[in-house]
Order: C-alpha cells, then structure tokens, then sequence
C-alpha cells in the first residue's frame, strides 16, 4: 500500500480506526464469543490481518469486491474488517435467495474472492450453470456447527489463510468516500439493485449506534440479526468501537436466544418485530423477565403497540428504528421522551410505536407532497418520508438512472408514506405499493394490522389489498394464529368493526404461515401477487 501523508488536523473516517483504537485500549477484553470458542480483541485483530494478507496474497487489490454467503459465524464478522481493511469492498449476501439471485449478484458485482459456507454451498452450485464470472470460491467450515467438506471447487478457509501474512490493523485510508461494502435489496419488484457503503458513512453510523443504544465496555451483543443485512444495521463496526462481546449465532432459535442471554449475560441484541414475537411467544419464556433490561432495536416494520407492551412485561427495552438498505440500516429512532416513561404500558407502547426522530448524525428528515413541499403537522396528511444526510448511500453501483430516481430534488426518495405529528416525530402509514386505495379512500395496512394483532388469538398478520368489482380494492388480512387457537374469518371482521371505520375493515381473512425474508419481514409481496393473480396489475402513484 502506499504511504498517506498524516494530517496534524484530520484523520480518515473508517471503521478500520475503530477497531485499530479498541486493539489498543481492550486488547485483552473478549471480543468474539461462538460456542466454547473465545476470543479476545488481539486474538480478533490477529484473524482480521490473517483474512487480509490471504485476500491480499490472492490478488485482491482496492476496489475490488468480496463476496461472503454465510449466517453469523465468526468469519463473517472478521470480514467485515479485513476486507475494509485492504481497501476492497465486502458484498455479504443474503442467505435466503434463490441460486438465480445469488449468481445476479456475483456478475453484477464482479467478486474476485467468494466465501461461502457449506450450508449455502448447493445455492452456490445452482448459480453456476448460469454465472458468467468465475470467482475463487473459499470454502468456510464450522467445527462449532459441526459443518466440514469442501463441497466448492475451492480451498478450506484454513487453506486460503495458511502461511499468509498477518496485515497489521491500521486505518491508512486514502479516501473516506471510498466504497466499504454492496449490499443488494430483495429485489421484489426486479433485479437486486447493490446499495454502496463508504468508509465514512459506515465510521459515523457506527458511532450513531454507539450513542442511541448506548454500548459500552460492558456491554454483550447478541448477534441474532444477520450481518448481510445493511451489514448487521453498521453494528459490527459499533460494537467493536465501544470494546463490547460479539456472541455470534448461527441461526434464529427462540430457546437458544434465551439461554444465551442468560448464559452469557446479554445486554443488546436487534431483529424485526417477528422476532421478538417468536421471542416473546416460546415456551421458555413463560415467567421470564430480564433483570437488568435486555436493550433491543427492532425495525423493519413497524411493531404493534401489543407487542411493545408483550415485550416490556418479558424486561426487554425497545428501541424502534426506521431506516432502509439505502441508509445504512437504521435513521430514526423513536426517542423516548421524559413524560412517556410513566405512561401506562398501552399508552407508552402506542407512542413508541412511531418510527421517531432522525439519529444525530444524520439530521433531515421530512414527509413531503409530489412537490416536495412539507406536508403539515398534524399527524394525519400523508406524505412520502424523504432524507438527507451521512447515512445516505453513495448510490447503487452500475446504475446511475436508479440512482438518479432515488435522489430527485436532492433527497433521497424512501418510497414509504407516512405523516409528520406536531412534535417532529414521523410515524409511517405505508410503503406507496402497500397502501390500499378502496373507492377512493387511503387505507394504512399498517393500520389495520395493529387492530387484527389485538385480537387475543392472532400471533401475527399481513394486509394487502385484494381485487373488489364494486370498489377496485379491500384489504384482506392473512393471519397466523397462537398455538392451540381457533377463530374464524367472522369473528375477525367483526372484532375490526368494532375499532375500525368500516371501509378499512377487512372483506377477508385467510389463516396459515406467512412468507417472510432472512431477516424476518414479511413478504408482502408474495401475498399481494397471489391475491392478483389473473388480473391487470395496478400500480399506485401515491397518496392524496
């Protein structure tokens, strides 16, 4: 690498100098915990210059891509330092997509080097048949899981990092706006679009996570959201910033995560609302209330004020966020105000419900018109949420018409409707392809599953709109009922009727499992094509 000339007045924003400072300050301290291995923050710093010097040694040179496909094991989390660390760009792959997708992706970024766990190796070999790029394919192991083999064309992880020179951890960065990592939406509505990190959007996320979730020395995260997602919500870099435990989980498995928190000492962990549901609903944890509270940021959709108040009785402190892949994961939180803490569970939990205020380091945030003029404030004109600031993307890599869509007028476009209450908080009504147009009337979806999820019967649920002759189209609810429940589609509606205004009540309910994403979301997608199936597809342009 070539030698930076220091500056007396500035340093390079990256997360690389995060953890450079964490080696110095906590070399001893326990960084990584997977089973009965541990590692403390030399050992950690050790393994990330040992991927660096292989990936090195194996022609990988700034700007070039990485390619991880593997759930929350050890290696993945050193990979979000050492390829950083070379200056390349780490492309951590959804564990859920088809061998189509995940071949898309390794073209579309044009990865040199490709980690892949054994688990996902035959998603990978799928791939192949279609893939016009040959990246070198590492296969990673997990002794812990008790996962071995080759079943790639490849070397063993071991292999690849034998004899290679241990890099040493230094933040030598040339430039802070040079790419950290890709990381590709689901895709729902065409091709994965990759969303481009910089070094310093990923440096000032981290330090936002740091200070709105306050972790510190003694703090232990649980890694139960997957770190190819907007890269663990910048939480890898955080975590190791403030000298905390990484306890890595392989999978989500609602008694594990109990007994990890108990075993371990757990102070923060994160996941979408179907998580905690899950959490909340097991059987191990009837009679359970974590003392002291188990901190949680929980996105991805917003949670119902029923599941705030279920986890609040379980000791677990919420923290909604709100953000998108194309904000680094996280750029709201619903900052808990002084005056709410004495609220009474329901109240409190209906407050917290809303997506909140931006994080400090990235402070615009409005729900504008088509003009882009400021909707009031008034809790209930409807707008699309638009932001500005450092933990905005850089763009999508090799697409600059979709990057210029997403920042028309200088902000960049969420594309989720929501209003502006009179204290600054937003609070999201719908995505624009969620919300239902019903005989010329809105209706939130999000709305009209806060009501179904009060039901005493239902577990979780999904609305979408579904084709009406007389009125264009009704909600239609799908539902997931508690263990051992039974209602019917009556009793459901009629339940809605008497908390709802009719026109947004559900016409239908169906019950089964829903289909959700790697990260626990459900996907309303694959309900909406169902239910339109057959007939012209309609596209909505927004909200009045």
């Amino acid at each position: 690498m070539s030698e930076i000339v220091p500056s007396p007045n500035r340093d390079p924003q990256s997360p690389i100098a995060l953890l450079e400072r964490t080696l110095r300050v906590f070399p001893n301290k326990t960084a990584v915990i997977y089973g009965d291995q541990r590692w403390s923050y030399a050992d950690f710093g050790r393994e990330v210059g040992r991927m660096a010097g292989a990936l090195q040694r194996a022609g990988v040179e700034p700007g070039d891509r990485v390619a991880v496909l593997a759930p929350n094991v050890p290696e993945m989390l050193v990979a979000h330092f050492a390829v950083l660390a070379i200056r390349a760009a780490l492309v951590a792959i959804n564990t859920r997509l088809s061998g189509g997708d995940v071949g898309y992706i390794l073209d579309h970024c044009g990865a040199k080097v490709a980690f892949v766990d054994p688990e996902l190796a035959p998603v990978v070999s799928d791939a192949q048949a279609t893939m016009k790029s040959t990246p070198r394919f590492v296969n990673l192991e997990d002794p812990v899981a008790g996962i071995l083999g080759k079943p790639l064309d490849g070397p063993s992880y071991a292999e690849f990092v034998d004899g290679a020179p241990v890099l040493e951890v230094r933040n030598d960065l040339d430039d802070e706006d040079r790419i950290t990592s890709i990381n590709y939406t689901s895709g729902t509505t065409g091709r994965p679009k990759g969303v481009m990190y910089t070094h310093r959007g990923a440096y000032l996320n981290a330090l936002g996570e740091m200070l709105v979730h306050k972790l510190e020395r003694d703090s232990v995260y649980l890694w139960t959201l997957p770190l190819f997602h907007c890269n663990g919500w910048c939480f890898p870099w955080a975590v190791t910033a403030a000298g905390a435990a990484h306890v890595m989980l392989r999978g989500v498995d609602p008694a594990e995560i109990l007994r990890l928190i108990a075993q371990e000492n757990v102070t923060h962990f994160n996941g979408a609302p179907t998580v905690l549901l899950m959490l909340s609903e097991a059987p191990e944890a009837k009679g359970v209330r974590f003392d002291p509270e188990v901190r949680v940021a929980t996105g991805g959709a917003p949670p119902s004020p029923t599941l705030l108040a279920r986890m609040a009785e379980l000791g677990v402190r919420v923290n909604h966020i709100y953000g998108l892949t194309e904000t680094y994961g996280p750029h709201t939180v619903c900052e808990l105000q002084p005056e709410w803490e004495d609220l009474e569970i329901e109240s409190k939990a209906r407050v917290m419900a809303r997506q909140g205020v931006p994080y400090h380091i990235a402070t615009h945030l409005r729900v504008v018109d088509s003009a882009l003029r400021d909707v009031p404030a008034d809790a209930k004109t409807m707008g699309e949420v638009v932001m500005r600031g450092n933990n905005v993307m850089k763009g999508y890599f090799n697409d600059p018409e979709a990057t210029a869509k997403a920042f028309e007028g200088g902000w960049f476009h969420s594309g989720d409707i929501g209003v502006m209450h009179p204290d600054g908080y937003i609070e999201l009504r719908d995505r624009k392809k969620d919300i239902i147009i019903s005989g010329g009337e809105n209706i939130s979806t999000i709305e009209v599953e806060h009501t179904v999820v009060k039901h005493p019967a239902i577990l979780e649920c999904a609305v979408v709109a579904s084709p009406d002759e007389k009125w264009g189209e009704v909600p239609k609810v799908f539902a997931t009922l508690k263990p051992g429940e039974d209602v019917t589609e009556a009793d459901v509606i009629a339940f809605c009727r008497e908390r709802l205004a009719h026109f947004k009540c559900p016409k239908a309910v169906e019950f089964g499992e829903l289909p959700k994403t790697a990260t626990g979301k459900i996907q309303k997608f694959r309900l909406r094509e169902k239910e339109w199936a057959g007939y012209e597809k309609r596209v909505h342009g927004g909200t009045s």
